[in-house]
């Protein structure tokens, strides 16, 4: 399964001796068409590997859009909407619906006919013109489905959702859940470059110490640009200089806006989220992506429960940085 946000958020991993004493347990796997990296202190050793992967396949099967037998590529081909089978489907929903109203619709999961026509999803890829983007916005939009405690309907048979905002997020939280309902209290979980830090690193006996990209990174490049501690947070970031499409000489983002219908062409280069889920922090730096850091920067200020690192280009080229105050005591910046 592969998610659109740019995950250019990486965390360094200490070498360690899985069971020895006071030693943190590291697992590691892939999912979501992504990997993930799961450090956590447990007295009794324990090895939760086995259980994170079938959890995780089981949140696949409500929210992968690349699994044709998941829910929600069944509600995808249905004309009318599904009944819910897992737990998993709901909580996704409510969120991405609660977002997508306080974004004013900067998040919308109705949105993936155009993040598959544009080429960053699983449907056929063309050039689109002004006619066709028109058609498709016609039936995207978030006010065109129906949550209910049971189900979930469309009003359009036409809708489909995509949780490429926030699917990372959402797997991140499942598993510190699971991890926390075993007792777990310390731990640092990163699942495609979203995660949830909880307690302390015991071993070096520190807050969690995560690193933000530099924007100007390109994959066989890769540098950090700030460096942020946490403890009791979730974190994670999207950015744009990593996937796109070249389309006749011309560069186009895979963020696409909504109301538009065409991929984002702003300023802002990667925004990092910082809340008390992971889930809320994964659709919020998909709409921040969308607002652009001036919209964004007047939302940080009003709403103090969410942290922000911003990078963003200035109009004589240079990179500009804002980091709400929330924040700003816990990160470091790099020159």
């Amino acid at each position: 399964m592969i998610f659109y946000p740019v995950l250019a958020l990486l965390l360094s991993w200490t070498p360690i001796s899985i069971g020895a004493a006071g030693a943190p347990v590291v697992i590691t796997g892939q999912t979501m068409g992504t990997t993930y990296h799961i450090t956590y202190f447990d007295s009794r050793g324990r090895n939760f590997k086995s259980s994170v992967d079938s959890l995780l396949k089981v949140v696949n099967q409500s929210i992968n859009t690349y699994d044709a037998g998941s829910e929600v590529s069944v509600f995808n081909r249905s004309t009318r909407g599904v009944g819910f089978r897992l737990p998993y489907f709901h909580p996704v929903l409510a969120k991405t619906h609660d977002v997508w109203k306080a974004s004013d619709g900067a998040f919308d999961a109705t949105v993936m006919p155009l993040v598959n026509a544009w080429g960053f999803g699983p449907g056929r890829a063309f050039t689109l013109n002004r006619r066709q983007v028109d058609s498709i916005r016609s039936f995207v939009g978030f006010d065109r489905v129906i949550l209910r405690n049971d189900s979930v309907l469309k009003t359009d048979p036409r809708v489909q959702l995509d949780f490429g905002g926030i699917g990372q997020g959402y797997g991140a939280d499942v598993i510190a859940g699971f991890l926390s309902a075993k007792g777990v209290q310390n731990m640092l979980v990163e699942l495609g470059g979203e995660g949830v830090a909880r307690g302390r690193n015991v071993a070096q006996d520190r807050a969690w110490q995560i690193g933000i990209l530099d924007p100007g990174s390109t994959y066989d490049n890769q540098f950090f640009k700030a460096y942020v501690s946490l403890q009791d947070r979730s974190f994670t970031t999207a950015g744009n200089y990593f996937n796109y499409r070249e389309i006749e000489g011309r560069k186009y983002s895979h963020t696409i806006d909504p109301h538009s219908g065409y991929p984002v062409d702003l300023p802002l280069l990667s925004v990092s989220v910082f809340s008390k889920d992971c889930m809320t922090a994964d659709a919020w730096d998909t709409a921040f992506m969308v607002m652009g850091h001036t919209r964004t920067i007047t939302f940080l200020e009003a709403h103090p429960e969410l942290d922000a690192i911003l990078f963003y280009s200035q109009p004589d080229g240079s990179v500009a940085t804002y980091v709400t105050a929330g924040i700003r005591p816990f990160v470091t910046l790099e020159p």
